[in-house]
């Protein structure tokens, strides 16, 4: 009898990851028990000027780091178009959804500090398909890439 292959299960996550911490890893190593395949969606540079921020590790950088984490199967860089306008966290500018549509994963994980009505990505999940679960990884928002970059700022200022 001929086996029969089972499908890949794909479970995306996406962010800016600028930088990386302990909640990134701790997100990336529970999204990965959800499925077969881990895909991160790195947010490009371009996200940022949507975002009002600035970069402080470029994409490849950040991309490089990732990819070399053992639950991290894939990553692929977001098509966001630089800005000179700062939208709204829920406006289809600052989404990912054109990735989610074009990758068409089965799960798309959201760590501890999104929440189903301020993820944009909720209703193209709905469309193509694809579960979205949350408090990934569990615990909340532990750490934050702001929270670090402002400490270190506030350290250096005092220096």
């Amino acid at each position: 009898m001929p086996k029969i292959k089972k499908k890949k299960i794909v479970v995306a996550v996406s962010g800016g990851f600028d930088p990386v911490h302990s909640g990134h890893i701790r997100l990336f190593a529970a999204a990965k028990k959800l499925g077969d395949e881990l895909v991160v969606i790195l947010n490009n540079d371009n996200w940022f000027s949507i975002k009002g921020r600035h970069v402080f590790m470029p994409e490849r950088e950040r991309k490089a780091v990732i990819e070399a984490l053992k639950p991290v199967d894939r990553v692929i860089l977001s098509k966001h178009k630089k800005s000179i306008k700062v939208y709204d966290r829920n406006s289809k500018e600052y989404s990912i959804s054109r990735e989610l549509e074009e990758l068409r994963p089965d799960i798309f994980a959201n760590g501890g500090d999104r929440f189903k009505d301020d993820v944009p990505e909720v209703a193209t999940c709905k469309k193509i398909g694809c579960k979205t679960v949350f408090n990934v990884g569990k615990g909340g928002k532990s750490q934050s890439s702001s929270w670090l970059l402002k400490d270190y700022l506030d350290k250096a200022g005092r220096n």
